[in-house]
């Protein structure tokens, strides 16, 4: 009978989700350490990492056979030098559509409603109007990136009477909440066509940056837009620029460029801007931590029986 798999686990998670990760891999045996706790005997043991181990610690995992993040995102992993080219590295794509969208629509209809304007009103003691709101019902809304959590966005927005166009990188039929699906080389035209762009692209060479001045000059005047992928897609000046001139109507933006973004940074203070600590895709939501041990689950299985991991990071 073979040795058990080797499992170290850096999550947080609830007796009833180990339970479910313990159920669901019966031939593996498991560790719980925090980021910052796990020893070096942990890690250098550990056949299997369900976690973001920090990238400097990746020299000391000897046996690893799979590295299964618990982000979407894997930039840092593979900068690393310290991954084994032995080892598998999986994202968790798949894990923060629910999460991500709902933090990202909820601060896109408290701009439209001026909920900000009205709370710093409160904090003052002013009884005052703040004037006409927008609604989204019949707005036309484009979302960059029409993955998991473009996907999950598209759905709420659609539910509220929006009309949605995705954009991906290649032509596409349009899924579930789109009305019709555009491509990163039609965007120069359909920035102009939309009430609300909403982004949630990775980091790549190719979107670094694609939010500059002219991006924004491009969009209709009035405008909103959203960020909940990645802060270096924006020109940060360019965009502080847009929302002192009033092009924009608002800027509701969970990622930022940079990030931390430092306390004397412009963008706290420029007009209609609502920003919140990229903590949108964290693990605020439970149902963050349930869908990344159904991954986890999953690709144990996959490791198990020598089969195509999901999240496969091609390196």
């Amino acid at each position: 009978m073979s040795e058990p798999l080797n499992v170290l686990v850096l999550l947080p998670l609830s007796e009833e989700q180990r339970a479910r990760l313990e159920s669901g891999a019966p031939f593996a045996s498991f560790t719980y350490a925090s980021y910052e706790d796990a020893t070096p005997e942990q890690v250098g043991a550990a056949e299997v990492i369900v976690g973001n181990l920090a990238p400097s610690r990746l020299e000391e995992a000897t046996s690893l056979r799979l590295l299964q993040l618990n982000s979407a995102g894997y930039d840092n992993y593979l900068a690393s030098i310290g991954l084994s080219p032995k080892a598998a590295l999986c994202s968790a794509s798949g894990a923060y559509g629910q999460a991500v969208s709902e933090h990202l629509l909820v601060m896109l209809l408290s701009l439209m409603k001026n909920l900000p304007a009205y709370r710093d009103d409160q904090r003052a003691h002013v009884w005052g109007d703040r004037g006409p709101s927008v609604t989204i019902t019949g707005a036309s809304v484009l979302v960059l990136g029409a993955g998991d959590i473009g996907g999950h966005f598209a759905r709420l927005a659609s539910a509220l009477g929006a009309h949605v166009t995705g954009v991906r990188r290649h032509a596409a039929e349009p899924g579930p909440g789109f009305e019709s699906m555009g491509t990163m080389d039609e965007l120069p035209s359909l920035l102009g066509q939309a009430d609300v762009v909403a982004s949630f692209l990775p980091s790549t060479t190719k979107t670094r940056g694609v939010a500059n001045a002219s991006f924004f000059a491009a969009m209709r005047p009035g405008a909103y837009f959203a960020n909940g992928g990645r802060g270096d897609l924006v020109d940060t000046q360019a965009l502080i620029d847009t929302l002192k001139r009033g092009h924009l109507a608002g800027a509701a933006l969970d990622v930022t460029n940079p990030e931390p973004l430092p306390a004397d940074h412009p963008l706290w203070d420029a007009p209609n801007a609502l920003v919140t600590p990229h903590v949108s895709g964290g693990f605020h939501l439970p149902v963050v931590l349930d869908n990344i041990v159904d991954i986890a689950i999953e690709n144990l299985g996959h490791l198990q029986e020598g089969t195509e991991l999901r999240n496969l990071v091609r390196r």
